[in-house]
């Protein structure tokens, strides 16, 4: 058995208690002989939830002796609140024990410095491994298959039933609502998402017409009780009269009729994207990640796609899909569509005129827009750490993760303010924000209705139907930053060092060039005197800049291995990828070393 790094696990704390543990509170010695992975993650983040469904097969096939943690370490105020918390729980179906950490003490203690981490814990209480970002569930379940046999051979294994107790269900009619669409004879399609299906519903926004979709995940086309969904999304008419589905975990765009009720698949294999797959060609054969939502703009069908921050595109007569705006770096940057950086997008609408699509910008908090020529604006919003609730002028307005827009006839836009439970507006002809309604909970969509507005309150599990105010609601001024400590770095050269090591019977793959990579930016991007831009290696010598005493680093870093067979003609590889967004402040106390874990153990520590 190899050798590998221990180090005490420190004890899990969280303000908010335990949730899906039957109210049962537990400590690491509770779990003594079990193998215990730490999932750190907040449910605004997507490459959380991905990670959330690469850990149910392993969650699955080890459950006598594997213990899954969440640790919800939140990012956005909202999502330090403990009912939040219980409703992502439940939205997301997170089927193993959750810490609710709103002040980030755990986080602390394991010195996470990005979601999503995972942390790998021994029968005896060591930690073992540590994986930030996703792609790592095979190069887990290899450690942990080398654990139970290390481990059962010295009598410190310990099999059984897990602390997971599943929480009462309830009866609604709906489920966490993602999306809706008002049809032509004034009734409504909506995506049921934690349910798994799509429900179309009368006029009263109540009575439920009849469903599609078995109400069990999976990716099946088929007639309204044969159709497999995975927590759909966006909605939005195709030119034949069709409607077009974000089917967001199955990473695909289905195409629902509803004169015969079939469902086809539009575009998408089912299985995620990943840097190196192709960005075009045919619908069927091109990889998506987690598409969020849908519009019809200029002659094509545009997709927010949330897992990748890029929006794409699918053109019917060809039936091809393309990337249409993006990097896949995250950020807000606007410009040239090929240079632009988004951040989750979540949701997409065409301006009444349509010379522009809008689009929800979640993580930035941010509502932007692409116009015709394809460049990207942003009409309100800063960047990753600031949010809050403020109207006013466009330029210093806030919001906070957005996950819905919707245009008016006047030529203004609404903005489901999902986070701060508000419906919100934006006027591009005076370039102020107000806001029309307060007290919803967690909107994520609206749709325009004889003047009203009929919104998705998502957390109420209903459709919310709101006259148009003629006056703004006055509300108090909020502003917030990101919660997350600053680290303290040293003036002049930073070693930036992103760990890495291969999983067990795996190397870095280098049959096509360079196996790894490195992209360093900062915010503000004066911080940097040198070393911003990408690279090959995992390793930076970073220069600061004099005079800047704080900011922003963003690393984003990729590694590809494959089984270290020759005997193996088509070796299984993966791919593993994380972006950080590291705050940091300039200090003569600081450190002249900064170590990312990308997967494995910082031995330098």
């Amino acid at each position: 058995m190899a050798t590998r790094a221990r180090v005490r696990a420190p004890e899990l704390v969280g303000k908010g208690g335990w949730l899906n543990t039957g109210d049962q509170q537990y400590t690491l010695a509770d779990l003594r002989g079990r193998i215990v992975i730490l999932d750190f993650w907040t449910f605004c983040c997507v490459n959380c939830l991905h990670v959330l469904d690469e850990l149910r097969e392993l969650e699955e096939k080890h459950r006598d002796t594997v213990v899954i943690i969440g640790v919800h370490s939140p990012k956005f105020v909202h999502e330090a609140e403990h009912q939040a918390v219980v409703d992502a729980v439940e939205r997301y179906e997170v089927h193993h024990p959750v810490l609710d950490d709103p002040e980030l003490a755990t986080w602390k203690q394991y010195a996470v410095r990005a979601w999503p981490t995972l942390v790998v814990i021994d029968p005896e209480g060591y930690v073992v491994a540590q994986h930030a970002g996703e792609g790592h569930a095979h190069a887990i379940e290899k450690l942990v298959e080398e654990l139970e046999a290390e481990h059962a051979a010295k009598g410190t294994l310990r099999r059984g039933d897990g602390p997971y107790v599943a929480p009462e269900p309830v009866a609604t009619h709906l489920r966490f609502p993602g999306k809706a669409l008002l049809l032509p004879d004034g009734g409504f399609l909506v995506s049921d998402t934690t349910r798994h299906r799509l429900v179309e519903i009368e006029r009263d926004g109540e009575t439920v017409r009849r469903h599609f979709g078995t109400g069990e995940r999976g990716l099946a086309d088929g007639a309204t009780d044969e159709v497999r969904f995975s927590e759909p999304q966006g909605l939005a008419v195709l030119p034949d009269g069709r409607i077009a589905v974000a089917d967001t975990v199955n990473h695909a765009i289905r195409a629902l009729d509803l004169t015969t009720g079939v469902t086809t698949t539009l575009a998408g294999t089912g299985h995620q994207w990943w840097q190196g797959s192709p960005t075009t060609g045919p619908a069927r054969e091109v990889d998506l990640s987690s598409p969020w939502d849908v519009a019809w703009f200029a002659d094509r069908l545009w997709i927010a796609m949330a897992g990748v921050h890029q929006l794409w595109s699918y053109d019917p007569e060809s039936g091809t899909v393309q990337v249409a705006a993006g990097t896949t770096n995250e950020g807000l940057v606007d410009g040239p569509a090929d240079e632009a950086w988004f951040a989750q997008p979540s949701g997409l609408a065409a301006s009444t005129d349509g010379e522009r699509l809008w689009v929800a910008d979640s993580e930035t908090s941010a509502l932007r827009y692409v116009d015709r020529d394809g460049s990207v604006h942003t009409a309100v919003g800063t960047g990753l750490f600031d949010f809050g609730h403020r109207d006013g002028a466009a330029a210093q307005a806030l919001f906070q993760h957005p996950l819905g827009v919707t245009a008016l006839p006047d030529g203004s836009v609404a903005v489901s303010d999902t986070y701060n439970h508000a419906l919100r507006r934006y006027d591009p002809a005076t370039r102020e924000v107000t806001t029309l309604a307060t007290d919803l909970r967690e909107p994520s969509d609206a749709v325009v209705v004889d003047g009203d507005l009929v919104v998705v309150e998502s957390a109420r599990h209903r459709l919310t139907r709101l006259r148009l105010p003629e006056e703004a609601v006055r509300v108090a001024d909020q502003a917030h930053r990101t919660q997350r400590a600053a680290t303290e770095i040293a003036p002049g050269t930073l070693r930036l060092d992103v760990v890495f090591q291969a999983p067990a019977g795996q190397k870095l793959d280098t049959r096509y060039g360079p196996s790894t990579r490195l992209l360093v930016s900062s915010t503000p991007p004066e911080l940097l005197a040198e070393g911003a831009g990408p690279g090959t290696d995992l390793f930076r010598d970073l220069v600061l800049a004099d005079g800047v005493t704080e900011g922003v680093l963003h690393v984003s870093a990729m590694a590809a291995s494959c089984d270290d067979d020759p005997a193996n003609e088509y070796p299984a590889c993966h791919v593993h990828q994380q972006d950080w967004g590291v705050p940091v402040r300039v200090s003569a106390q600081g450190t002249s070393r900064l170590p990312l874990v990308l997967a494995g153990m910082d031995e330098q520590a």
